[in-house]
């Protein structure tokens, strides 16, 4: 509980002051293109939210080294693996010039480092065939690393609104550690709490008027955090079915996937350009928006942003809540993961033709 408070109150104090003294680093930290098409903030912002996260992992590893708490090795190694990943995203965040397959494999880099000094790899699916193939040391490596990063860039992906990706996290880490709890996993739980309360730090400032952004620091970091502590969860105990880690991670995984079919195969565009057809964006656009009106004041604008977010929370827990009450039965698992997937092909397609369910408001 001490670390997770300090992670809180760091992250929270040291965004505090990166806000405060915006002008001072603006020229370089503010996402000044209002243009693009996945853009949908009215006024220059810090992207640079990642670095109170990281400061407060940092500062929450020390603290925990000299008072010579349990597992402040792990959280130490965790952090310091995280730096190609972050450290690579905050660099785009910085100059805009580091390209999405550098971040993609800065993030594999840190997958590789906290893989071998956590032993955290990829081990099975619970599927036939693939499994053989995980047993081969090297592909299970080449897979982890390729599945983190992925993650992580997923969590990049639907970064686009008000406490959208930061909230994901949070409930993500916390189902984490519900069921650490009950495999008494103690490790799991101190890593995923303290990462829950930096991120937690970083809520209060971003939701719901948006003072601060994640940017791709914070996004590939906490995408990081996440994959590396489900991994975890799942190689250290048996009991947690590998699929338990897929559907605490349905939503940002499957947008992505969603996201690549969309532009290669429907629209046969390049999938890593941006585009304003994410599920979030037509929320945004198609209903929220919608909903409110031309006639919101200036200093309202908002809240059309911020109402977003609790759409896409509500549709990530329609994996996350039977993952963790079924987070050893991985046949049950499967059926969910499946029946996830149908509720978003068929919400997508409802919003696209503006034609949502009743209850959907």
């Amino acid at each position: 509980m001490s670390s997770l408070l300090l992670s809180f109150f760091s992250s929270l104090l040291s965004i505090l002051f990166i806000i405060r003294y915006q002008h001072l680093h603006k020229r370089w930290s503010a996402d000044s293109d209002l243009s693009g098409p996945q853009k949908f903030h009215t006024a220059s912002v810090p992207r640079i939210g990642g670095l109170g996260i990281f400061f407060a992992m940092l500062v929450t590893s020390l603290a925990a080294y000299l008072q010579s708490l349990n597992y402040w090795r792990e959280l130490l190694l965790l952090s310091l693996a995280a730096i190609p990943a972050f450290g690579l995203g905050i660099a785009e965040d910085l100059t805009k010039h580091i390209s999405s397959t550098w971040r993609l494999f800065g993030t594999a880099i840190s997958a590789g480092i906290a893989g071998y000094f956590l032993n955290a790899w990829i081990s099975n699916l619970g599927i036939a065939g693939i499994d053989q193939l995980l047993a081969i040391q090297a592909v299970s490596v080449l897979f982890t690393c390729f599945a983190v990063a992925g993650l992580a860039n997923a969590y990049n992906i639907i970064d686009g609104f008000n406490g959208l990706a930061s909230m994901i996290a949070i409930i993500a880490l916390l189902a984490i550690s519900y069921v650490a709890f009950q495999v008494q996993d103690k490790m799991i739980i101190y890593l995923a709490l303290t990462m829950a309360g930096a991120i937690g730090g970083f809520f209060i400032w971003n939701y719901p008027r948006g003072l601060i952004f994640l940017g791709d620091g914070g996004a590939y970091l906490i995408g990081f955090w996440v994959g590396i502590l489900s991994i975890l969860l799942v190689s250290r105990n048996p009991l947690v079915s590998s699929w338990f880690a897929i559907l605490v991670n349905a939503y940002p995984i499957f947008e992505t996937l969603f996201t690549i079919w969309r532009r290669l195969v429907h629209q046969g565009k390049n999938p890593s350009l941006p585009d304003g057809a994410h599920f979030h964006s037509l929320i945004y656009r198609r209903m929220v928006k919608w909903a409110y009106g031309p006639n919101l004041l200036p200093d309202q604008e908002y809240l059309t942003n911020s109402r977003t977010s609790p759409y896409l929370w509500v549709i990530s827990s329609i994996s996350i809540i039977p993952a963790i009450l079924w987070w050893k039965r991985p046949f049950v698992l499967m059926l969910c993961a499946l029946i996830f997937v149908l509720i978003y092909i068929v919400l997508y397609r409802a919003v696209v033709r503006f034609k949502k369910p009743s209850w959907f408001k």
